[in-house]
């Protein structure tokens, strides 16, 4: 059941599509939203710092301030243009740590929404997804930074390769599988698939114990990737949301991004709900 649902919103041009999006999503679910945009504090080298004088530091802290509060005034617009009162925290933290205090935040909520990472902002907004990702134990729901409608649930596409983010993904996503119109199950594979096999059809039973109607696809990945298989699918049956598990790879105390979880998230055109 989602009822509590937290987005972070940009301090950009973008804000108003993930605003409008995370807006249609808790309409799904009669939900609540709370939007949350951060004042980033101004940090420089050591070196040399003495030398910026700090005039210049509390200029760049007050535009900061003054975007994360445009941004959360926008937000307010939008939800009561809606018809939806929704809550909003501007939140100042120092530069680089607003990943982590989004993840502690969505800890609380049932589902994170966030953007695509952008081009030419993708470390400030990609570390942001990863740490909700990694970080908070709950679902992250990505919007691609080109969306401009609400959440479709027209036809659900369903990753499955048997892994236990996978499975956490399904599970994650009953309550949107439970509005679905349409709901596949897609296999992909590297090796061909022998005739007495029959992936996905586990889990496509499981859901269909839930009252479901499934359909399981299982395709092969011949001399391209896997992402690229689910992308092509994905635009050739209309898909409206792709769900997925999330990966990542372990480097010292820290996760990042695996290839597929990564590619995805570059080149995605639809939203996509994942899980760790």
């Amino acid at each position: 059941m989602i009822k509590d649902i937290v987005v972070n919103i940009p301090n950009s041009n973008l804000q108003d599509v993930i605003s409008r999006f995370a807006i249609s999503v808790t309409d799904h679910f009669n939900a609540h939203l709370c939007g949350v945009a951060f004042a980033h504090q101004p940090q420089f080298p050591a070196v040399g710092y003495n030398g910026i004088p700090a005039e210049y530091i509390d200029g760049l802290w007050a535009e900061s301030r003054r975007r994360a509060s445009t941004s959360i005034d926008a937000f307010k617009q939008t939800a009561r243009s809606a018809g939806l009162v929704a809550d909003a925290q501007q939140i100042e933290v120092k530069l680089g740590h607003a990943a982590d205090t989004f993840a502690q935040i969505a800890r609380r909520f049932d589902l994170s929404i966030m953007l695509q990472p952008e081009p030419g902002h993708a470390k400030a907004t990609g570390s942001i997804v990863e740490a909700a990702l990694f970080g908070s134990g709950r679902p992250v729901l990505i919007a691609p930074y080109i969306q401009q409608r609400g959440l479709k649930l027209d036809h659900v596409t369903v990753c499955w390769d048997g892994s236990r983010t996978s499975a956490r993904a399904v599970g994650d996503a009953l309550p949107f599988l439970a509005r679905a119109a349409a709901i596949e199950v897609v296999v992909v594979g590297h090796q061909q698939i022998k005739s007495d096999e029959m992936p996905g059809m586990d889990i496509g039973r499981h859901l269909a114990r839930h009252g479901l109607k499934i359909e399981v696809n299982r395709m092969k990945a011949q001399g391209i990737s896997v992402s690229n298989v689910i992308l092509s699918h994905a635009t050739e049956t209309s898909t409206s949301l792709i769900v997925m598990g999330g990966y990542g790879h372990s480097r010292m105390r820290e996760l990042i991004l695996g290839g597929t979880t990564r590619d995805i998230l570059a080149e995605m055109t639809i939203p996509v709900l994942m899980s760790h």
